[in-house]
């Protein structure tokens, strides 16, 4: 187990921790580090990211999955190593199953698949099924074909059956398979004591009006134009669903889980490139929805991005039924400068349960790992923080991707250091640490506290 060199708060003076080398603000405490494994030890096999389930995390990855015992957080185990080239390879876990995302055309649905090009109409992408009831052992057991593959998949979870919602977008005139304007999403059916037989069960047209046009300008000031949707948070017990979708943040009823309904809509011309993320507050008053400035490979925290762009915006849910809004309170974003070799933005995260509170934990690639508050929308402020510094002498694709509370701790899954473990000890947050859960889809919220 390796643990890189610390140090102490940054001095004023130089702020940028050395290649390799931590700071963290003092409540933060890092437990453990587990490096990439075996074929996903390679710069270009990333880390992506995570679902939970009893003892157990499962970390996804370019080139599949890594299945972690994290029972014990001071001294994790890696478990099995699943060989499922794929890129990102987005995990959701329901039951004994796992689904897995594969945003890349393949050469066919299996684990031996080679990259093929989306040109190809027999090329192959889409969500591929596990079975995880022996977590040192994982079984393939389906794949379902959806247009434009799978960036992300979001769980609707049942007793009987589950759905996922496959978020996909960039289609190409070019591609058979994924046509313009794509905007769609694509749901899957999946009987829970039948997996095998899980299958396409709609396509619905979210953005009927075809979404954001995006202004034609280029990065970093440009906006994206909406053909798909990045990544979407279920909130069962509430029938809603957040949408990050390109240009538009989204909040949808899904009280027919077949046929997702807009009940409004934002758009951030000014500040926001690309909407990448949503996670709810646990009373689904509040949406947060990040910007991916920059694809997540740019470095964009420091002083000529600023902290508008590449940021969280907080919005609060006003109204009821169909009459619901979105209201822009707004923007969080680290203020630690990076270096230019950093790519740092607004990335994956989760809520920490604390009643009352609204506290979330988020990654930031090379930005680190911030935990910060947003019970007052218009006022976030950050509790405590965790980073490495430069991961290379040049601009590559490094941080952590994701990082999730689960039982007490915070799980991350950096891009190239592998698996961290971190420690909260702070007076806003240790209230969280009395709180369990048997699973954790972190874009599938629950109730924390139900």
């Amino acid at each position: 187990m390796a643990l890189s060199a610390v140090v102490a708060m940054p001095a004023a003076a130089d702020p940028i921790p050395g290649k390799d080398e931590i700071a963290k603000s003092a409540n933060m405490h890092h437990l453990a580090n587990i490096p990439k494994q075996g074929p996903f030890a390679g710069p270009s096999a990333f880390g992506t990211d995570w679902a939970f389930q009893g003892k157990y995390a499962y970390g996804g990855n370019y080139e599949g999955f890594t299945v972690y015992d994290v029972s014990q957080p001071k001294t994790p185990k890696v478990v099995s190593v699943v060989s499922c080239p794929g890129a990102q390879n987005d995990i959701s876990i329901a039951g004994n199953l796992l689904f897995l995302s594969t945003d890349r055309s393949m050469s066919d649905d299996s684990c031996k698949a080679v990259a093929k090009p989306a040109t190809d109409k027999t090329a192959w992408e889409g969500i591929k099924i596990f079975d995880i009831s022996d977590p040192a052992s994982p079984k393939y057991v389906k794949a379902v074909e959806t247009k434009c593959g799978s960036h992300t998949n979001t769980l609707l979870p049942g007793k009987k059956t589950s759905y996922i919602y496959v978020s996909s977008y960039f289609p190409d005139g070019t591609f058979p398979d994924c046509q313009p304007p794509h905007d769609l999403l694509s749901v899957i059916k999946v009987p829970m004591k039948d997996p095998a037989s899980a299958s396409l069960a709609a396509e619905p047209v979210v953005f009927p009006d075809g979404g954001n046009p995006g202004d034609g300008q280029p990065w970093p000031n440009g906006t994206y134009t909406t053909s798909g949707c990045h990544d979407l948070t279920t909130y069962a017990e509430k029938n809603l669903m957040a949408g990050a979708c390109m240009g538009d943040g989204v909040l949808f009823d899904i009280s027919d889980p077949l046929k997702p309904r807009t009940i409004t809509s934002v758009r951030d011309d000014e500040n926001f490139a690309f909407w990448h993320s949503a996670t709810f507050n646990n009373k689904a008053n509040k949406i947060v929805f990040t910007d991916e400035l920059g694809g997540g490979s740019a470095a964009t925290c420091n002083a000529t991005i600023g902290q508008q762009k590449g940021a969280n915006a907080i919005y609060d849910i006003v109204g009821s039924g169909d009459k619901r809004k979105l209201r822009f309170r707004s923007y969080y974003k680290i203020t630690r400068p990076n270096a230019d070799t950093e790519n740092c933005v607004a990335h994956n995260g989760s809520l920490i349960p604390v009643k009352g509170k609204d506290i979330m934990v988020q990654a930031w690639y090379q930005g680190g790992i911030s935990v910060w508050d947003f019970t007052n929308s218009r006022k976030p402020k950050e509790i405590g923080w965790f980073e490495r510094g430069p991961w290379s002498d040049t601009l590559q694709l490094g941080g952590s991707w994701s990082a999730y509370y689960y039982n007490g701790y915070i799980f991350s899954n950096d891009i190239q250091k592998g698996l961290d473990v971190i420690d909260i000890r702070d007076k806003a947050t240790d209230a969280g640490k009395k709180v369990r859960m048997k699973e954790l889809n972190a874009q599938a919220q629950t109730d924390l506290f139900d």
